[in-house]
């Protein structure tokens, strides 16, 4: 007896960006008739956005920025189309993945090194988690069943995952880029089962903790300690600090050229990790660095240690950065007496915060 055809794949290569493009929608608030009249598309055409069967990655470029042009001037939240670069970017990851190129320098993980809003949005796909700029967002009233965040199909989770391990395995040489955005973006996978293989893949590259300064192996190491610290395990975050950051010019000048682009402080995308290596911090502006650790410290507890140190080397490199804002000095002042009564945190990691409080003490 026959089993018949298998079950169609859901597409899914626009669900984060047209996820974000509905709630934009909701944010006027506009129906999707509404909105497609507003827009002079056809009805069916919003939906095939929204629903991530028509990528939003496919629109024309002025088509396409028309419609960033017009949403805010319906009406949409600013923040919320402020995602959908990152968005897109997601979804490129998650089909490039499920439908990976026959070759891996072509693989999306390999062309450019994707930032922490793209990470974000990721995770929003696989694990349902919001992205911090979407904690506070209210949640419209819907009708019917409708998903509460653009969360791919289980199989196609399990083929993510199973594709992002195998390549992080045989990536090498060329595929460095590649090899440790894998084994990154494989750390979100929370699944039991997994979390073994996770830890044993990233244990192999632990090694390259030991470096001192910049070497092709310093992003692969910061990778591998941010990873195992979302595992639960700090030491080896601590011990990156320790080796390839203190007492090294090279080493903190690509941390924070690391930070710069992550957080979103400098926006030209770079196709490899070679930005890195500026020593003159080139590229990107030490007041927006200096608001997006602060609010970083507080949103991600799990990398406490690297943001703290990360800011006491941005302090040191300008000095002047507590007068020029003064309130986020004050922000992160009540941080760090926070950090300093009620955390667990390094012997390293307290003399980081006594000599960042002694910075904002000097600012008037």
């Amino acid at each position: 007896m026959g089993h018949g055809p298998p079950p169609r794949r859901l597409s899914i290569s626009g669900i984060v960006s047209g996820y974000v493009l509905r709630l934009a929608r909701e944010s006027i608030p506009y129906t999707q008739t509404a909105l497609a009249e507003a827009l002079g598309v056809d009805l069916a055409t919003l939906q095939g956005w929204e629903s991530g069967r028509r990528p939003m990655a496919n629109m024309k470029a002025g088509a396409l920025l028309e419609l960033r042009r017009r949403l805010p001037a319906l009406g949409a939240d600013t923040q919320l189309l402020q995602l959908l670069d990152a968005a897109m970017d997601a979804d490129r990851i998650l089909s490039g993945a499920l439908g990976p190129p026959d070759r891996l320098e072509q693989h999306p993980l390999a062309e450019w090194v994707h930032t922490r809003a793209t990470a974000h949005m990721f995770a929003w796909a696989v694990n349902g988690a919001p992205p911090p700029a979407l904690a506070n967002q209210p949640t419209p009233r819907r009708r019917g069943a409708v998903p509460r965040a653009p969360i791919i199909p289980v199989q196609q989770r399990l083929d993510l995952f199973a594709h992002l391990r195998d390549v992080a395995e045989r990536a090498s040489g060329a595929g460095v880029l590649l090899r440790r955005q894998a084994a990154y973006l494989a750390s979100y996978d929370d699944s039991p089962d997994t979390s073994a293989w996770t830890a044993q893949v990233l244990h192999k590259g632990r090694g390259a903790l030991s470096l001192r300064g910049w070497s092709s192996s310093w992003p692969e190491a910061r990778s591998t300690a941010t990873a195992l610290a979302r595992q639960g395990d700090p030491q080896p975050l601590r011990d990156f600090i320790e080796r390839a950051l203190v007492d090294d010019d090279a080493g903190e000048a690509a941390n924070l050229n690391y930070w710069a682009y992550w957080l979103g402080a400098a926006s030209c995308p770079q196709p490899s990790d070679l930005f890195m290596r500026d020593r003159d911090l080139t590229g990107w502006d030490p007041l927006t660095l200096l608001r997006l650790l602060v609010q970083g410290l507080h949103e991600a507890p799990t990398y406490a240690e690297l943001y703290v140190h990360s800011l006491w080397a941005l302090l040191y490199a300008h000095p002047w950065l507590p007068q020029a804002t003064p309130s986020v000095a004050a922000v992160l002042g009540e941080r760090v007496g926070h950090i300093l009564d009620v955390s667990e945190i390094s012997p390293r990691c307290r003399r980081d915060l006594g000599a960042v409080q002694h910075r904002l003490g000097n600012r008037t």
